[in-house]
């Protein structure tokens, strides 16, 4: 912590320099820095593409046995804990969260390239367009979201259940224990900082890629490095205004109009296009993509070795990998109290879903017409430069001019919202899971992904930012792969826990408001506590109440200590060897409160509570109106009811290690 920065001073330094390492190769190669990282790429994907496509068939099926097996029923959240968003709100998150300048670049250009030179088809039969649609919708699937879900899961189980920062490392907690806060988790924030700063780039380069492709066709600039570089100049630029005046809302508002604009384009050729044809496309493609899945998920041409796979699949898995702290860190974010199984089945089949349909519209279109219409003109077009793509596509359909401006502006704009809120994400993995950091802090993250997508344009072009993106991802493929390992764990930990509680029917019943007069308790009910009368409450009445049993256990040989924590909440914590610690919190909760009749309309909107949390993720209540003793007495109640349930067999091992191993650390 520094007087103005709020950084983790060895993962921010260690990250800048580690990115610094790759932009130095441009500078001090600049004529050899295109042969420098063609030559790592190729080294990595000829002794590590196996692993990067191993990897991903083990994300998937752990996303499949989170969801379908008994972990499902688990909560992002304490046991207790409602979804913050409704379902509509939320899967119209997601479905957002599918967007992006990927889509707009690929839509054509990808089917049309495999189309013209599929991996095993004949380029320009029938079956190099079925070829060119499976591979597509596998390349965009549900591999590419499962690779999401694991991080975004980890992020969420273990910063909403376990109440630890919602940072990459915390996700390890079950493995490392409390080594998280050392050399092992600075290097797991850094790899995740370095692979989503070369993923975001990457993004920005295809982006700025398209927009002079667009400008060349509509205003016939030329398309080049004298173009591009001060478009990424001034787009950063205007993502970095964004950060300084605080306009987030603008845009949020700005990328939802994108979202609505974006669908309308895609309606657009619909209605325009082979309408009939592509409802029966979409179905085929369904199918020869089911069709092909499990195959494809390990074919790395083991034996009829092509440069295809590297170039494709392995890139697509590495670009994934290395934008997942991105993604993961948004979907968590929206997912607080969602069960694993919701979380699973959302995140893998509604963006999907969507890119599927988005795929088959633009996809199997520039297939209709550039073996009609075009007469392989668009084919052509595509394998000369990709970028050009979908202007050239636009050519073939009505209103092109209105049309090309509009996908001009889509990519422009989600340039803008991708820089802006990667420079969140980064900016916040550097400070250590904090999210209120200071301006600066944005701005020189944003700043910084400018400079790394202009420098390796630079330093040899798309070829550049793929291949620095293929060699970030590595590392941070074997620490998603612990991320699998510690979900495993902590789920398992957590419900053999439940498996105790269930048990332990003898156990001291907890009593909420116990000991309240008659009186008291229904006065409590015709009045709802404001937010200052809960915190009122908690200082006057919970903190004093918590600092004399934690003095009390302290002289009997139990060190314990109570600590402030976010949103005004405050906890009692006991730290114990070989058992899990002992956790009773109270937070302000806000409740809402039912409107039986027009006259209430006056009325408060919320109840305030002040409710209780366990380390456990266990049910809370309200101990809103006890007095000193009486919380005093209810935390002995919680102590006794934990002592039993530490010293029960069935939590005290997961695969030979004590349970308190894979629990909450102590802050």
């Amino acid at each position: 912590m520094f007087k103005r920065f709020i950084i983790n001073p060895p993962v921010f330094f260690g990250a800048v320099a580690t990115i610094g390492i790759f932009l130095a190769i441009g500078v001090v190669l600049p004529d050899r820095a295109s042969e420098v990282f063609s030559a790592l790429q190729a080294a990595i994907l000829e002794s590590f593409g196996w692993l990067y496509l191993l990897a991903v068939g083990i994300f998937l099926a752990a996303a499949l046995l989170l969801c379908l097996g008994r972990y499902g029923r688990l909560k992002l959240g304490p046991d207790e804990s409602t979804p913050d968003f409704k379902f509509t709100s939320w899967i119209a998150m997601l479905f957002a969260a599918g967007m992006g300048i990927g889509l707009m670049f690929y839509a054509v250009g990808e089917p049309m390239t495999h189309f013209m030179t599929p991996p095993t088809a004949q380029p320009r039969s029938v079956a190099a367009m079925r070829e060119a649609m499976s591979v597509t919708f596998f390349h965009w699937g549900i591999h590419a979201w499962a690779i999401y879900a694991i991080v975004g899961l980890s992020l969420g189980y273990f910063g909403y259940r376990y109440n630890l920062p919602l940072t990459i490392r915390s996700g390890l907690y079950p493995l490392l224990k409390e080594r998280i806060n050392g050399p092992i988790g600075h290097a797991v924030d850094i790899f995740a900082i370095v692979g989503t700063m070369f993923g975001i780039a990457t993004s920005l380069g295809v982006g700025v890629s398209q927009i002079n492709a667009g400008l060349n066709y509509l205003l016939g600039l030329p398309i080049g490095l004298e173009v591009q570089l001060p478009l990424i100049a001034g787009i950063t630029a205007l993502a970095t205004i964004s950060v300084v005046t605080g306009l987030d809302k603008g845009i949020r508002i700005l990328s939802e109009t994108n979202l609505v604009v974006a669908i309308l384009l895609m309606i657009f050729v619909l209605v325009v296009g082979p309408t009939a044809h592509l409802f029966r496309d979409f179905v085929q493609n369904l199918g020869l993509y089911l069709d092909t899945l499990l195959l494809r998920t390990f074919n790395i041409y083991a034996y009829e070795p092509t440069p295809w796979v590297d170039a494709w699949t392995l890139f697509y898995w590495a670009w994934w990998i290395s934008w997942s702290p991105f993604v993961g860190m948004f979907i968590a974010r929206i997912s607080r109290g969602r069960t694993v199984r919701e979380f699973i089945t959302a995140v893998l089949f509604i963006p999907a879903g969507f890119t599927f349909f988005w795929m088959t519209v633009f996809g199997n279109t520039a297939i209709f017409v550039d073996t009609g219409v075009a007469a392989g003109a668009l084919g052509t077009a595509v394998a000369d430069d990709v970028s050009v793509g979908l202007f050239k596509f636009f050519e073939y359909l009505p209103f092109s001019g209105l049309t090309s401006t509009l996908a001009v502006l889509l990519v422009g704009i989600f340039f803008i919202t991708s820089a802006d809120s990667g420079s969140l994400v980064v900016d916040s993995i550097a400070a250590g899971g904090e999210t209120q950091t200071t301006t600066v802090q944005r701005v020189f993250w944003c700043a910084l992904e400018g400079v790394v997508a202009a420098s390796l344009l630079l330093a040899g072009g798309l070829g550049a930012l793929q291949s620095a993106t293929v060699a970030s991802a590595l590392p941070f493929t074997f620490v998603m792969l612990a991320l699998v390992w510690s979900l495993l764990l902590g789920m398992r930990a957590d419900l053999a826990q439940q498996q105790a509680h269930a048990s332990r029917q003898h156990a001291p019943p907890a009593q909420p408001a116990a000991g309240l007069t008659w009186q008291r308790r229904l006065a409590l009910i015709l009045h709802a506590p404001t937010e200052a009368e809960v915190d009122g409450f908690i200082a006057a009445q919970v903190r004093p109440a918590l600092e004399q049993v934690a003095r009390e256990l302290s002289a009997r040989g139990r060190p314990s200590h109570v600590i402030e924590e976010e949103g005004g909440a405050i906890a009692l914590r006991s730290p114990a060897e070989g058992v899990r610690d002992f956790i009773y919190g109270v937070s302000r909760s806000a409740q809402p409160v039912a409107t039986l009749s027009p006259l209430d309309a006056g009325k408060p909107e919320y109840r305030y509570e002040a409710r209780t949390y366990f380390s456990s993720g266990g049910r809370g209540y309200d101990i809103m109106g006890m007095h000193r003793d009486q919380i005093i007495a209810d935390v002995l109640v919680q102590f006794e009811r934990y002592l039993l349930l530490v010293q029960s067999p069935a939590t005290q091992l997961v695969h030979g290690a004590p349970e308190h191993e894979l629990d909450p650390p102590s802050q």
